[in-house]
């Protein structure tokens, strides 16, 4: 792991995980900046902190000169927030493909980014066929690093209404001590853990492109500053 301070990139900041991920990052050592970058104001300041209001098809031209070691996405939405399949895939997919570009554009060489748990192109689900194809797009890049983290069920207080989320939150902590074995992947998660999980995958610093499921997100998050690495936290995969 790098000891040099690093510039962080966000896109997702006004989100459950962007939220969290942004307060961590602030609170970190181990970065002196940190570009939030969102569609509307962030609604907040901190010497850290640089707020950049951004369109998502002018990405790279807004963010020409810019400099950055790490990009973190926490973009991500449900269709029936987007409205249909297409605008969710708008979102999901395209949004995160030029953030990633853009990104790499400024020198980031790594890119933490939160999937799906069980995102396959191969699925029946649309949700878990777009988090795939997003998974292959931003794996194209060129990012020397790339970690997809797959988290199952966020938990945590959400500015916007998500009436099924919030149901499965409130069953979570029931079912998930009899998720074991296959099924450990399923658990629903804090997002503040995944949040923390993003930086800890930065801080690893392995090359390559790598797949985390719940019991890895849970070990990345215990990663300090300048603290050993975890032998394996994660199976590396290809494209």
């Amino acid at each position: 792991m790098s000891t040099t301070p690093r510039i962080a990139l966000v896109a997702g900041a006004n989100g459950l995980v962007g939220g969290y991920l942004v307060q961590a990052l602030l609170e970190a050592p181990d970065y002196s900046r940190v570009f939030a970058l969102t569609r509307r104001p962030y609604g907040r300041e901190h010497p850290k902190l640089a707020n950049r209001i951004v369109v998502f098809a002018r990405m790279a031209e807004q963010l020409k000169g810019l400099v950055a070691h790490d990009a973190f996405c926490c973009i991500g939405t449900t269709i029936a927030r987007a409205g249909s399949q297409e605008a969710f895939r708008e979102a999901d997919v395209e949004a995160v493909l030029l953030f990633a570009q853009a990104a790499r554009a400024a020198g980031a060489t790594r890119l933490v980014v939160v999937s799906s748990v069980r995102a396959s192109a191969a699925s029946k689900n649309f949700y878990l066929r777009t988090k795939a194809e997003m998974e292959d797009a931003v794996a194209h890049v060129g990012f020397p690093s790339l970690d997809i983290l797959q988290p199952s069920l966020l938990l945590g207080p959400r500015k916007e209404s998500r009436p099924m989320e919030a149901l499965g939150g409130l069953f979570a902590p029931l079912l998930n001590p009899f998720l074991t074995g296959s099924r450990e992947a399923l658990k629903a998660i804090p997002a503040q853990t995944v949040a923390r999980a993003m930086i800890g995958a930065a801080r690893r610093g392995a090359r390559g492109i790598y797949r985390y499921t719940y019991p890895a997100i849970v070990q990345l998050a215990e990663i300090r500053p300048h603290q050993p690495v975890p032998t394996q936290p994660a199976k590396k995969t290809s494209a």
